[in-house]
């Protein structure tokens, strides 16, 4: 069955603020101070919940993302602070010519949390964000490792049966034949699938970073992750460095990765 935060957007919401002020503002501040005079833009921002920690520092912010009705989500949510001028939330892709013009170079921190799994085509992605980093800006990363228990997002499913561990990684065919096969709805098999399609693995995220010309600037694998303290009531748990050194296999047993870059 689909939990409940998957269908709550205020129990997203809160999750985002909570999970977003302990673990990734944190993150990101062992490398870039946030405060007065920082931009910074969270892309797939859903409900913006992540972005609040940062707006209390003081910086300006901007969310984007591809779901109009969660924009619509964010922006009653943020009414009072986007009339303020503190943050904004655009239903844009940020590959649109206008898009690009008006915030090229303008941001000192570019988030990333639980989305580049779900986007098509990361090695044309990831090194086409440089052209909104400021000189020394940062790109955050945060996202489950596909050959994780969970990688294929399957505790979305509102089957029991459909939130098993690792069948995700059978050959595409037989994963969709076992979600028809108990009951799944077609919505939820259409969106596993795309995720099936975007997938992507430690190895390959780090090639592509390598690849793209960006320097690694923290790292952080989780063995539980931060999230699931609201999934599941699991207390986070940083992996251990002698399983985060091992190639592929520390894939199946990290549930989430945390990365700056720049």
């Amino acid at each position: 069955m689909a939990l409940k935060q998957h269908k709550d957007e205020q129990v997203r919401y809160e999750q985002q603020v909570d999970n977003s002020r302990q673990y990734v503002l944190p993150f990101i501040e062992q490398t870039k101070p946030v405060g007065k005079g920082v931009n910074v833009m969270e892309i797939g921002t859903g409900e913006g919940g992540v972005l609040v920690p940062f707006m209390e520092k003081g910086a300006f912010c901007v969310g984007v993302d591809l779901n109009p009705l969660r924009i619509d989500v964010a922006n009653s949510f943020f009414a009072n602070e986007i009339a303020e001028g503190k943050i904004e939330f655009l239903y844009k892709n940020v590959y649109d010519d206008d898009f690009l013009q008006r915030f090229k170079g303008f941001f000192d921190v570019i988030i990333l949390k639980d989305a580049i799994e779900h986007i098509p085509e990361q090695e044309k992605f990831i090194p086409y964000l440089r052209n909104f980093l400021k000189e020394g800006g940062q790109i955050f990363f945060g996202f489950p490792p596909w050959y994780m228990p969970f990688g294929g997002h399957q505790q979305i499913a509102d089957h029991k049966l459909g939130m098993m561990p690792w069948y995700h990684i059978l050959p595409k065919p037989l994963y969709r034949g076992m979600l028809k096969m108990i009951g799944e709805n077609e919505g939820v098999i259409k969106e596993l699938m795309e995720i099936y399609d975007t997938r992507i693995s430690i190895e390959r995220f780090e090639r592509i970073v390598r690849n793209s010309g960006y320097k690694f600037l923290n790292k952080q694998h989780y063995l539980i992750n931060p999230i699931y303290k609201y999934k599941f009531g699991w207390q986070p748990r940083k992996q251990s460095k002698l399983i985060s050194a091992i190639p592929f296999f520390r894939n199946f047993v990290t549930t989430c990765v945390y990365y700056t870059i720049g």
